[in-house]
């Protein structure tokens, strides 16, 4: 037996085998697995999004992230008729190969290249920058003012491990699109619901385009979306002429868990329980670090957290370079597999 903090890379929020979401996915499995059509439990789920997410009008359901991030690009240029996307150096939405371009996540953790069997064809329109560096930003819609499409970008880079938006660099992102007309399409697969109720976006007020869902909008089970402002969605299929379908998306056992879980959360003040739990936890590894003289970058947000043992004291990570250079990966490797030999992963 393990104590988890992990919990499937995020979704289960509510913790494994939750009474409540276990009982939704049953009663929704006496009904039946999939029908190939939307379902009531689409629009619970989808409404109950809708009234905790300021900045969405309209939500479509897929089934990953993955999906969630390709979908809204794909929709992105559909809107704008432009090509290019801009993205940050680390930060990871999924494994569509124009997205696997200095990617974070298992390529960064597993050392593996950029994008090995991507046709260089594919990763052209993929414009890279480095995460906090609006001034790189800025460049590129200079060198292409007429040609990208979109800004992607996780509001917390957290498959790079934790580095946090620098102050005015998110909202500066957002600036920029509307200066040159992209979409501007907040990647909070990772952060939804997990950083505040309604995601990072309301922690920093911001108000995108284009939100890619997952994680634990599906409770642990396979689920993402796309959501956004009305003007933009109403591109999408049937009422617009960006196609975009899946036979299992929106199936009633994933949105059964998802509505389950986040009525749990925001019901009974879970979540405040919960947000300050993890500020305990980090501020309790800060000081077990500094008593022993250990270098450490960790910090939290909501209920999301993370930390990097550093190389030397007064190393700063704020990007993917930052942390190539200073993040001190052995010893990180030495605390995980020690952490499992006593039961925590």
């Amino acid at each position: 037996q393990y104590i988890d903090y992990v919990l499937s890379w995020g979704p289960l929020i509510l913790g494994h085998a939750h009474e409540k979401v276990v009982e939704a996915i049953a009663e929704a499995a006496a009904n039946g697995t999939s029908y190939g059509a939307p379902t009531q439990l689409e629009n619970e789920l989808a409404e109950l999004v809708i009234q905790t997410v300021p900045s969405i009008d309209m939500i479509r359901f897929v089934n990953s992230g993955t999906e969630a991030c390709m979908s809204a690009l794909r929709l992105a240029r559909a809107y704008t008729g432009r090509d290019k996307i801009i993205k940050f150096a680390g930060c990871y939405h999924g494994h569509a190969d124009m997205l696997l371009v200095q990617a974070g996540s298992g390529v960064a953790t597993l050392g593996l290249p950029d994008s090995p069997g991507i046709p260089n064809s594919t990763a052209a329109h993929t414009l890279t920058a480095a995460y906090n560096d609006l001034d790189q930003v800025r460049t590129l819609f200079e060198q292409y003012p007429d040609s990208i499409a979109a800004v992607i970008v996780e509001p917390i880079a957290a498959n790079m491990g934790f580095v946090l938006p620098q102050s005015g660099f998110l909202q500066g992102l957002h600036e920029l699109c509307k200066q040159f007309g992209a979409v501007f399409i907040l990647d909070e697969v990772m952060t939804g619901f997990r950083v505040a109720p309604g995601g990072a976006q309301a922690e920093w007020n911001l108000d995108p385009d284009i939100t890619c869902l997952g994680k634990v909008i599906g409770g642990g089970l396979p689920v993402g979306a796309y959501a956004g402002k009305r003007d933009i969605m109403q591109h999408v299929a049937p009422l617009g002429t960006m196609y975009q379908a899946g036979t299992l998306s929106g199936n009633p056992l994933a949105m059964a868990a998802g509505i389950a879980t986040l009525r749990t959360l925001f019901n009974g003040g879970l979540f405040d329980d919960a947000e300050k739990l993890t500020a305990a936890l980090i501020n309790g590894l800060v000081e077990v670090a500094q008593s022993l003289g250990v270098p450490l970058q960790a910090g939290s947000v909501g209920t999301m957290f993370g930390f990097y043992f550093l190389k030397t004291p007064d190393a700063v990570i704020h990007d993917y370079a930052s942390a190539k250079q200073h993040a001190h990966t052995e010893r990180y490797a030495k605390f995980f597999h020690a952490m499992l030999e006593r039961g925590v992963y």
